[in-house]
């Protein structure tokens, strides 16, 4: 185990990065600032409005997305940024939630959730749920249909959406009709450093998978969770009725094989409505690929869009 896998020295990590991601926010016009974000496809409209959820945890801001052609009550996508479990990245998922509901027609609420190390292990996870649950029973409120919620993420968001459709499995709902998940981690109880990524320098390091992975669970024999690792060996139960699945996984990502691993575990299930592999892209491909993003992000809309219609 390196030094950066001790918890005490990932969460320093993890502030560090923190410190750094609120800097780069506040530039104007700098990779990842607010104002880049939303400048990406400018074809698709901005209508935003904010909203705060009570969980348990604490209150999760949220951006609410409207479609530009309101229905008298929109189906309600609930989307989780990525960023490790540690970096509150929420307006990097602007363009992919401007995407959602200009093609799927759909309402969408992009969580800031509670991150690590300051809200380790289980906190996100039940936030998350609790976040999609109060969006499923509020939503005459808000002006939306919570009947059948759609989730997803990328990256460590990919994991929450999982996790919320498993606590919904296990907790007997809410209805969620589609979990989106965008090259998530998956599997923190293996090492990051036994994984293998099909490039000699993948975007995500090893040394970066243990301060992300050691500052969410810092206890090591946790990281077996199902709602952390649903696609390691040890988690053996039975998935049938969990929500519908769009894996989506990139051939040169470290995380590659756990997001195949967990395709196949949810195709057994009869669970995986697709898994898409996006060739000679890496983790975090869409944050730099207009195109590659562009063609992801409408696989992802025609999905949710999909639902929409069966359910119609």
């Amino acid at each position: 185990m390196s030094l950066l896998a001790r918890p005490s020295i990932a969460a320093l990590g993890a502030k560090t990065l923190q410190r750094l991601t609120l800097l780069a926010s506040r530039r104007p016009s700098g990779p990842g600032s607010d104002a880049s974000s939303h400048a990406r496809f400018p074809d698709l409209p901005r209508n935003v409005r904010e909203l705060t959820i009570p969980t348990s945890v604490a209150p999760a801001r949220a951006t609410v997305y409207l479609p530009a052609a309101m229905d008298p009550a929109p189906p309600v996508h609930v989307n989780f940024h990525g960023g490790g479990y540690v970096m509150s990245l929420t307006e990097l998922d602007d363009p992919l939630c401007r995407c959602l509901a200009a093609e799927a027609g759909v309402v969408v609420v992009n969580v800031d959730y509670a991150v690590a190390p300051q809200h380790p292990f289980p906190a996100p996870p039940r936030q998350a749920f609790e976040v999609v649950r109060w969006v499923a029973e509020h939503a005459a409120e808000q002006g939306w249909d919570g009947s059948r919620p759609t989730v997803g993420g990328q990256s460590a968001g990919g994991g929450l959406a999982a996790a919320v459709a498993r606590q919904a499995l296990t907790e007997g709902g809410p209805s969620i009709a589609l979990q989106v998940l965008h090259y998530p981690p998956l599997d923190l109880a293996t090492n990051a450093a036994d994984k293998r990524a099909a490039v000699a320098k993948p975007m995500l390091r090893p040394w970066m998978a243990e301060v992300f992975d050691s500052a969410y669970v810092p206890e090591r024999k946790r990281r077996a969770d199902p709602l952390v690792s649903p696609a390691h060996p040890s988690d053996t139960a039975d998935l049938t009725g969990i929500a519908p699945a769009l894996v989506i996984t990139a051939e040169y990502d470290l995380l590659r094989a756990e997001g195949e691993r967990y395709a196949a575990r949810l195709a057994a299930a009869g669970a995986l409505v697709e898994h898409h592999e996006v060739a000679g892209a890496d983790h975090g491909y869409d944050g730099k690929d207009d195109a590659k993003a562009r063609e992801v992000y409408a696989l992802i809309a025609r999905h949710v869009r999909a639902v929409r219609e069966r359910d119609a």
